[in-house]
């Protein structure tokens, strides 16, 4: 599909994102673009990229341009890219949030060769070495502003992730932060504070971590995620993270106050009504 792309930001988005087009044959020479030498070197060293050359260079070379660093430097980074691409380049993001990108790009005159998107995988982990070849299989991945974005541009774009394996659907870019305030945004801060609350506790007993099974495991995984990419994250999403926030908070309240009170019946209530999660969740 493609003979030279560029990928800024060499983790774990875009590491896979190269390590799976270069599987499937669909691209022969990948750019990487990093602020850091040895993200770079790390990125050659594992074959995600092919060469490391400045954003400028790169993208004077490339028909695809591929973002996915935090989303307080997307923004910049990408407003300089659609300064230099010309109309057969293609820009392409992998941010959390879109608003504020959409809004910056609004009015650029090349906006319609850049499309907003979010393939909705990731680990709790970062850098070159967590890129693996079979990231995106059976998610989903938003575009947003579709009719914004020129209708080859889309196609593309569609094209690369249904052949990743995804599931693409369509949203306003205020519609998906808000989404993803829910499904995604809050759980990890939920699992950062869960994790400062044992943290605290383990002061006074080190058995807690004895006694910590796979339910606690898989509840705090995220709460090891780079503290870098997702405070960018709740401040571009703050306003609907906070909406969020408030309506858990009032659910542990409940909870807590079950406890107080000793009505277990209304507990288990809670409990029941918990579990038509399934029916979203399988």
């Amino acid at each position: 599909m493609f003979d030279t792309i560029t990928i800024v930001g060499v983790g774990l988005i875009s590491g896979s994102f190269s390590m799976i087009l270069k599987e499937k044959g669909l691209v022969k020479h990948v750019i990487g673009v990093s602020r850091t030498a040895k993200s770079i070197n790390k990125a050659l060293e594992l074959g995600i990229i092919d060469e490391a050359l400045p954003l400028e260079e790169a993208v004077k070379k490339s028909s695809l341009i591929y973002v996915a660093i935090p989303v307080d430097a997307t923004i910049p980074v990408v407003q300089k890219i659609m300064d230099l691409v010309n109309e057969k380049q293609i820009v392409m993001d992998a941010g959390s949030t879109k608003q504020a990108l959409c809004e910056a790009l609004a009015k650029h005159p090349m906006r319609r060769r850049f499309v907003a998107t979010h393939p909705m995988w990731g680990t709790e982990y970062s850098g070159p070495e967590a890129a693996v070849a079979d990231a995106f299989a059976d998610r989903v991945c938003v575009i947003c502003e579709k009719e914004k974005s020129d209708p080859d541009a889309v196609d593309t774009a569609e094209k690369i992730y249904k052949l990743l394996g995804m599931h693409v659907t369509y949203m306003n870019a205020d519609a998906h932060d808000i989404h993803a305030a829910y499904v995604s945004h809050i759980s990890h801060i939920t699992s950062f504070a869960l994790a400062n609350t044992v943290l605290e506790k383990e002061k006074e007993e080190n058995a807690i971590f004895e006694l910590a099974g796979g339910g606690f495991e898989s509840t705090v995984r995220l709460a090891k995620s780079n503290p870098s990419m997702w405070l960018p994250i709740f401040k571009q999403n703050r306003e609907h993270v906070l909406d969020v926030l408030n309506e858990h908070i009032t659910q542990l309240r409940k909870f807590k106050s079950c406890l107080e009170k000793e009505n277990y019946t209304y507990l288990q209530e809670l409990m029941e009504n918990a579990n038509k999660i399934n029916r979203i969740i399988k």
